[in-house]
């Protein structure tokens, strides 16, 4: 088996999480910018964190012999501060060179505010200037459908947003159709207490088939599952999948997606 961890937040976890993830058959692994569990005062903050993902976490993968690919942002959950994301936003260019970034995100919404929208449509600006590629987060719980909505309507109105450089994740059984009917790509996240279970990532599959779908761990801080991608293939493999299919579906897709940006370098 092989795979691509296309979604991990690995600041947050140990060398046994990388250990563990390259003896099972992964690739490659990309980290986007996200809510440290406290909010950054200051954009020297993020300049730090921005060093990290895009200077020490690609060596740490190296040394499992993984390749670590890395997104820039302001995560959703700091975006009421709207000054300060025009700062942080203003730096990110400078990083876009560096090898291993592959776009802008995660951005999106946390609680459907009209700061965290003006927030988004900035981050979308700044991708679409630079000719990046878009991770998108969209809200958790009763809130998700109502985000879901307000994300594909502000990247409709934006005539610049090509849907296919456009990856809008953790969709659930509720918005994953909306976001395909758009033509973008929809990523199944896979947590143990929350978002989307290995049996309900399948079952999305067998019902809207594998065009444009990916699944990831986004394993962070809290409770969540570094293999949480070759699990779901078990899964897959149980219900009669085909071998070729399962590789589609976590290596061939997110391969695909993430070969749009010219420093992505596993083939699709």
């Amino acid at each position: 088996m092989r795979f691509i961890e296309p979604h991990a937040h690995m600041v947050s976890r140990t060398t046994d999480d990388y250990l563990a993830m390259a003896t099972s058959g992964c690739q490659a692994v990309c980290e986007p910018a996200f809510w440290a569990g406290y909010d950054r005062s200051s954009v020297a903050g993020f300049y730090d964190y921005f060093r990290q993902l895009t200077d020490y976490e690609p060596k740490r993968a190296a040394k499992f012999g993984l390749t670590h690919y890395c997104w820039l942002c302001l995560n959703p959950k700091e975006a009421e501060d709207v000054k300060l994301a025009e700062e942080v936003i203003g730096i990110i260019p400078e990083f876009l060179d560096r090898p291993s970034v592959l776009g802008i995100g995660e951005i999106g919404l946390n609680k459907n505010s009209r700061n965290e929208l003006a927030v988004f449509e900035k981050h979308v600006d700044l991708a679409v200037r630079h000719g990046q590629l878009i991770l998108i987060h969209t809200p958790h719980l009763e809130d998700k459908l109502k985000g879901t909505r307000l994300i594909v309507d502000a990247l409709k109105a934006d005539g610049r947003v090509a849907p296919g450089r456009v990856i809008i994740d953790h969709v659930e059984e509720h918005t994953i159709q909306p976001v395909l009917d758009a033509g973008f790509w929809a990523g199944m996240t896979l947590y143990p207490e929350s978002k989307c279970t290995a049996a309900r990532a399948a079952d999305m599959v067998e019902t809207y088939g594998s065009e444009r779908l990916w699944m990831n761990s986004a394993c962070d801080w809290g409770v969540s599952v570094p293999l949480a991608v070759p699990r779901a293939a078990l899964e897959m493999r149980q219900r009669g999948h085909s071998a070729e299919a399962v590789d589609a579906m976590i290596y061939g897709n997110p391969a695909r997606f993430l070969s749009q940006s010219k420093n992505f370098r596993e083939k699709p």
